[in-house]
């Protein structure tokens, strides 16, 4: 029975746990193998919430949560920059701050330093600046250099930029460049108040090549600084485009180089003038108006600012202002200007009241009309001077009207210092002379006179010039040699071309007939306080002795010859206009 029970082809199933024990045998056959096996990957979707209870305190928002958000916050700060006048759409890109609060510190502070909301709005991106990492540094650098505090808002307003600008990138070498130039330190502050905008230059860029440039043309290297301090916009200005275009310009009217550099050194600021919409107008409009082509260079160096004036309209005014008060033609206004262009801005009333006063003395009207031509300086010079030398001429000297209308440059004489000390001199020597004679020499020159017996009649009228800017001074030289000088042409016959200008060195005109002698000895004409020519020698020689048969001399010989003069007197004094 036994073997029956045990081989059965149908065996019967054996006894299973109850299910209580089954479950508890699940659960640790689940423990060990999830403390063995490695944790597997979560297989939820992505898209999956968590099922982390929502009251953890451990909870953190979502991505979308913050996108939310930040949406909301920046939507406040847009409704904030709105209110400021600022389009927010300007600073779309840029990163700002998360809360009002922090972007109505920043517009606070740059109220605090004078902008207004103006301001703000035509440069947004002043709004975009950390108060502490950007505008603080700067403007600690600004006001340690000597910006004054009132000028820090037109700064800000020319050049907002600098406000993002690294002090020791952007602004320290613009500073050290300056220094570098001779500009003071002192002026350093000035230059960045005057031009701001040159924080943001290069060193390599336009500020090199403009000095390099003005520097080629002759403006003196120690001058630079002073140049940039007075015109720091010369440093932004294109060598190619503005400076050359306008000295190749005034190089065509007569004027050379190094007169050019001279009028740069002493107003910088013509540079500035604009060569279409100013300096060629003006120039057409003298031409226009009566002035020779050959007196433009002299005109220019006289008066530079003639090239920045609203000319034209100007120039029709004086005239007929002249023309009714003085009668002075349209021919002769042209030589007054030739003489005195400043004349071009007196003023109405001015020039009726030294009218005036001509005429009180007895001159008639037709008197003073050649009385300005000869000499436009009367026009003005100080009434009560003018009255003080005419009452010493009419009660001291006792001499006849007619001679202040052939001299009227004895109104520019000092009594004391001039005028009463040769009159008593020539008194006592019982000698009869006329005022040219007397007054318009050097005080050498007339000490020399005074040695004379008598006085010829050719050399008294060889003195009788009324023109004013045609005084020529003899002043001694090497040995017997003498230089003529043209006192009142002081920074102009050193530089200009006097060929030109028939004023001198060298003598190369009909004006001064024998000046140059068969041995090449000529007669030579300089600036008052110069002791050196400084036009060059081989080619002013070169242009005299083409086509005359001279031979060429040694440059040390031709040297010799261009700074000695014979002791010619020519039959008149040269014209020096």
């Amino acid at each position: 029975m036994m073997k029956s029970l045990l081989f059965s082809a149908h065996p019967t199933s054996l006894l299973l746990p109850a299910p209580r024990l089954r479950r508890l045998l699940r659960l640790r056959a689940a423990s060990s193998a999830s403390a063995s096996a490695p944790p597997r990957a979560d297989r939820r979707s992505p898209g999956t919430p968590s099922r982390r209870p929502s009251s953890s305190l451990y909870a953190r928002p979502s991505l979308l949560d913050m996108e939310r958000d930040r949406a909301t916050r920046r939507a406040d700060v847009d409704a904030f920059l709105t209110s400021l006048g600022v389009d927010p759409g300007e600073l779309a890109g840029l990163e700002l701050p998360v809360t009002v609060d922090v972007m109505r510190e920043r517009a606070e502070f740059l109220g605090s330093l004078g902008l207004t909301q103006e301001d703000l709005a035509a440069y947004p991106l002043a709004l975009g600046c950390s108060v502490r990492k950007n505008m603080v540094p700067v403007l600690d650098y600004l006001g340690k250099l000597g910006v004054r505090r009132d000028a820090l808002p037109d700064l800000l307003r020319r050049y907002p930029q600098v406000l993002h600008a690294s002090v020791v990138v952007d602004l320290a070498p613009v500073v050290k460049y300056l220094q570098g130039m001779d500009v003071r330190p002192t002026d350093v502050p000035r230059v960045l108040e005057r031009y701001p905008e040159l924080l943001g230059f290069k060193l390599e860029g336009t500020m090199s090549t403009s000095v390099a440039y003005l520097v080629g043309i002759g403006v003196g290297r120690r001058q630079v600084g002073s140049v940039i301090t007075r015109f720091p916009e010369v440093l932004g200005m294109r060598v190619g485009k503005i400076i050359k275009p306008f000295v190749e310009h005034l190089e065509g009217i007569g004027l050379q180089r190094l007169a050019i550099a001279r009028i740069i050194e002493k107003k910088p600021y013509v540079l500035g003038f604009g060569l279409q919409e100013k300096v060629k107008p003006n120039i057409e409009a003298l031409v226009d108006i009566g002035v020779r082509k050959e007196a433009l260079a002299s005109i220019v160096m006289q008066y530079p600012d003639v090239l920045g004036l609203e000319l034209r309209d100007k120039l029709v005014a004086q005239q007929s202002l002249f023309e009714s008060s003085i009668l002075v033609s349209r021919e002769d206004f042209g030589r007054v200007l030739e003489r005195m262009p400043q004349a071009i801005s007196l003023g109405r009333a001015a020039v009726l009241k030294h009218v005036n006063f001509l005429t009180a003395c007895g001159f008639m009207l037709s008197q003073v009309s050649k009385m300005v031509v000869a000499c436009p300086q009367l026009l003005a010079l100080n009434i009560d001077i003018m009255r003080m030398n005419f009452e010493y001429f009419k009660n001291e000297m006792e001499r006849d009207l007619e001679e202040l209308v052939e001299f009227p440059a004895f109104f520019t004489y000092g009594i004391e210092s001039t005028v009463r000390p040769r009159h008593e001199m020539v008194s006592r020597k019982g000698l009869t002379c006329s005022l040219a004679w007397l007054l318009n020499c050097s005080d050498a020159k007339f000490d020399e006179r005074m040695k004379y017996d008598t006085i010829g009649v050719e050399e008294m009228e060889r003195e009788d010039s009324s023109d004013m800017n045609a005084s020529v001074d003899e002043v001694p030289w090497n040995g017997n040699n003498r230089t003529k000088m043209c006192r009142m042409w002081n920074s102009l016959i050193q530089i200009i071309d006097k060929v030109q200008l028939r004023c001198g060195w060298p003598a190369f005109y009909e004006g001064l007939p024998g000046a140059i002698k068969a041995d090449a000895r000529r007669q030579t004409l300089m600036g008052a306080g110069q002791r050196s020519h400084v036009l060059p020698v081989e080619d002013t020689w070169g242009s005299y002795s083409k086509g005359r048969g001279l031979k060429r001399l040694p440059t040390s010989d031709t040297v010799l010859i261009a700074f000695r003069s014979s002791l010619f007197r020519p039959p008149r004094k040269p014209d020096c206009r």
